[in-house]
């Protein structure tokens, strides 16, 4: 990572190469230290929900530069948020830590003393992550009724977010509670599986300004969309239970629930509103509809000819087939252009009846 793992190694490789003074051809040499420009492996930081909430991202310190997860926050939120409305509503923003509830209030005042920031910063960090995602996601059953659920996501700070992209294991009680994919400094998730339960994906469904409808929406007591993938996928007994709380709890801007379970047919995508579902879009295996493709369009409306990212994958499953689908050759759907492109941050691929087969790749290159 960007002063994590991936740039030291990149630094450490050059300057071994320079210090022995190697005599290499120059393009072996730009092709060995241009290896970290394959996809890769995001590193895995274990979450303990037995401790206090401010101590629980501690691990984060033993991965990350925490000089670069300050730049990188900072960055994120200057280029997401007009300095005018960083400026304006800080104090409010600020102010807004009394609405949060635990153990999101604790883990914020934690990541905050770990970067040696201000509160309002990591709120706003959080709301930025929060309201700026585009995504597509998958969701398919092969011909032995068998889930699989894949979701690319993209964000603009695509060069920051490879480098600070994590996959997680929250730990209770000495065991996996779930997981998920996240970024560090980001509370919430947007992709995560509860094993043997199911497995969900959040994509943004654009309305309004993010900073208006946080702040209006927390006042309001809603949750923000990625706290609820999170409370859902500790709390919730089985995929109903998943689909029911992710359809009703009020949340504070639309988005789209992607969810998988372990029984056949267990697959939807729900269109939400703040208040309720817009839309409940299930498989319809008897009709020969063993697949739903969301983006970030309204799957009843035509996709944008500007950003179509619907048809191509469609087009992939169609030639994969039913009775070929896995998670490998998902994983390949997921990488067709422009379903997946230049501003992909990772792809993973999962399905809650083999929970140790859950993989995220961070993506450096499509095809």
């Amino acid at each position: 990572m960007c002063m994590g793992y991936r740039t030291r190694l990149k630094t450490e490789f050059y300057l071994l190469l320079t210090r022995y003074n190697m005599n290499i051809p120059a393009f072996i040499l730009l092709f060995l230290i241009g290896f970290c420009a394959s996809d890769f492996t995001p590193p895995v930081v274990n979450i303990s929900l037995d401790v206090l909430p401010e101590e629980r991202w501690l691990p984060l310190t033993n991965i990350f530069d925490i000089k670069y997860l300050q730049e990188a926050a900072t960055k994120i939120i200057d280029t997401t948020v007009p300095k005018w409305v960083h400026h304006a509503i800080a104090p409010i923003v600020e102010a807004l830590e009394n609405y949060i509830p635990q153990p999101y209030a604790g883990e914020i005042r934690g990541m905050a003393s770990y970067y040696g920031a201000g509160i309002s910063d990591v709120i706003l960090l959080n709301f930025a992550y929060e309201i700026t995602a585009f995504c597509a996601s998958v969701v398919a059953q092969d011909t032995k009724g068998h889930l699989y659920h894949g979701r690319n996501l993209d964000y603009p700070h695509v060069d920051i977010l490879k480098n600070l992209t994590i996959d997680i294991l929250f730990i209770k009680n000495g065991k996996v509670a779930y997981r998920g994919t996240s970024f560090a400094g980001y509370v919430g998730l947007w992709t995560g599986q509860s094993a043997n339960k199911f497995t969900v994906s959040g994509n943004e469904r654009p309305q309004g300004h993010w900073w208006e409808n946080a702040i209006a929406a927390f006042l309001m007591k809603s949750s923000p969309v990625s706290w609820l993938v999170r409370e859902t996928l500790e709390e919730a007994t089985d995929f109903q239970d998943a689909v029911m709380r992710l359809s009703k709890v009020p949340i504070i801007t639309d988005v789209y629930y992607i969810v998988a379970g372990v029984k056949p047919a267990e697959g939807v995508v729900v269109t939400r509103n703040r208040r309720g579902p817009a839309d409940i879009w299930p498989l319809d295996i008897q009709h020969g509809e063993w697949y739903r493709v969301e983006t970030n369009y309204d799957h009843w409306k035509p996709a944008p000819h500007g950003d179509d990212r619907r048809t191509p994958a469609i087009k992939a499953l169609n030639a994969t087939g039913q009775d070929n689908i896995n998670l490998d050759t998902l994983y390949q759907v997921m990488s067709v252009t422009p379903t997946c492109n230049g501003i992909t941050v990772y792809t993973t691929v999962m399905s809650a009846a083999t929970p140790e087969k859950y993989r995220t790749v961070v993506r450096e290159k499509c095809h």
